[in-house]
């Protein structure tokens, strides 16, 4: 990376929601049907499209242009890592297709090594350095979205536990690591339904530690139990995974 780049910030236009609501078409809450409802898709869409939007009147080009492709490429191509914002990064790949599977790259076949090479340099810059211009909340919301355009490329737990938070995400509630690893044990507990119908952020991040561990009576067969939660631990520090 050259000392002279700025990494521009992203998702600094517009509104984001003040609070978590249903979704008027799928009836979830608003961002959780992302990227299959079209309202919950432009709701989470939204912040990387008006940076979108900004680069190519910049640029003095149109959407649907023939030169936005070629400006897409250009993102995507550019040496220079932190020339462009990781708003403007992510819709650029959303805009040209990956030249091994034809898919969204980073969103093909798992065995698409082009598509594991463009999610690679997606975070191939250090977002923890730089929280002017990504925000904790803004990371985890780019790692959500970034998980639920591609689920087949991630375990099924982790892309149910992003589906989860996002629409608290949009609203810059943020999930410590302590809290997020907790919804992931309840996902795997088979609770994920549960989850889905708490109305609060609080309601959903604050559930008891589940404590797994195999059963050695049924050897073979992989059972796990599910011990009592001992006495609650001081609060985790506020952190977000780094990767999905």
């Amino acid at each position: 990376m050259a000392d002279h780049q700025p990494f521009p910030a992203g998702a600094r236009r517009g509104e984001r929601p003040a609070a978590v609501s249903a979704c008027p078409s799928c009836g979830d809450l608003a961002g959780r049907g992302y990227p299959e409802c079209r309202f919950c898709a432009e709701l989470v869409d939204q912040a990387w499209l008006q940076d979108w939007q900004a680069l190519l009147a910049a640029e003095q080009l149109s959407e649907g242009g023939s030169g936005e492709r070629e400006l897409a490429e250009l993102v995507l191509d550019d040496d220079e890592i932190g020339r462009f914002s990781w708003t403007c990064t992510d819709w650029a790949m959303t805009l040209v297709r990956c030249s091994h599977c034809a898919s969204e790259p980073a969103t093909g076949p798992l065995d698409c090594v082009r598509c594991s090479m463009a999610e690679a340099t997606r975070w191939s810059w250090d977002h923890s350095g730089t929280p002017d211009v990504i925000t904790p909340e803004d990371h985890a919301l780019r790692v959500a979205r970034a998980v639920l355009r591609a689920p087949h490329r991630h375990r099924a737990v982790v892309a149910s536990t992003w589906r989860l938070l996002i629409p608290f995400l949009l609203v810059g509630e943020l999930a410590t690591t302590g809290q997020i690893q907790r919804v992931r044990a309840h996902v795997l507990a088979g609770h994920y339904e549960e989850l889905a119908a708490c109305a609060t952020h609080v309601q959903l991040t604050g559930l008891p530690e589940l404590y797994w561990r195999r059963d050695d009576s049924h050897r073979g067969d992989h059972q796990v139990r599910l011990d009592h939660p001992p006495p609650p631990r001081e609060a985790e520090a506020d952190q977000v995974p780094t990767e999905a």
